[in-house]
């Protein structure tokens, strides 16, 4: 599900070294996609589910009819619907910003958070789950994090996970998307409208504490 919809197209290849995610890779585009979902009817639930997480996150970004198909839709009635807008979405970050020097940077709501969590739960933790959990937590707004959460409890996701701020911190602070002492983020404040922010390790720090303790 997770190729379908989302790493099948964009050409990103990158490997995981030392427990820290796709920090070697280059760009290398597909000369051909094919996708058959009926395929993914072999799948467990679980695998199935993980992988609409991207799905989520395209709706979230830059798409609201998407997210409502989470919200209120027929998910596995619809999927063919949800893998196409999901796509179609990503094609038109990706033909703008190939190399993620600007807009496409967006498609990393929740991945940095995300990724973190996948590093520290690696046997526990799918890639959909991690970004969901690192969605909820770069969310301010109350109301769109229940949103958020209602849709991956739909999803049968995790929606809590039990962490240690400084460890999960550490690995965050390794992240790709670091500098010196900043990370970028990708914060959405309206369903279909996200934006790229710069904070400051303290900030990052600040708000895993909180997380923690929530």
């Amino acid at each position: 599900t997770l190729s379908q919809i989302d790493s099948s197209i964009g050409g990103k290849v990158a490997i995981n070294v030392d427990g820290i995610k796709n920090c070697v890779g280059a760009f290398w585009q597909p000369k051909l996609v094919l996708i058959d979902p009926e395929v993914l009817s072999t799948l467990p639930k679980r695998h199935f589910n993980n992988g609409l997480v991207e799905a989520l996150k395209a709706g979230c970004i830059q798409d609201a009819e998407l997210f409502q198909l989470f919200e209120e839709g027929d998910i596995e009635q619809q999927l063919e619907q949800i893998l196409l807008r999901s796509l179609m979405m990503k094609k038109r970050v990706v033909e703008e910003d190939e190399t993620e020097q600007g807009l496409r940077k967006i498609l990393n709501y929740g991945h940095t958070i995300g990724h973190a969590i996948e590093s520290c739960f690696m046997s526990q933790c799918y890639h959909g789950e991690a970004v969901g959990l690192g969605m909820l937590m770069i969310c301010e707004d109350e109301k769109l994090r229940n949103r958020i959460r209602n849709c991956l409890n739909r999803l049968e996701c995790p929606t809590d996970i039990s962490f240690n701020a400084e460890e999960l911190y550490e690995v965050l602070t390794m992240d790709k998307k670091a500098g010196k002492n900043t990370i970028s983020v990708v914060v959405v404040d309206k369903i279909g409208e996200a934006r790229v922010e710069t904070r400051s390790f303290a900030q990052m720090k600040e708000l895993l504490n909180r997380r923690e303790a929530e």
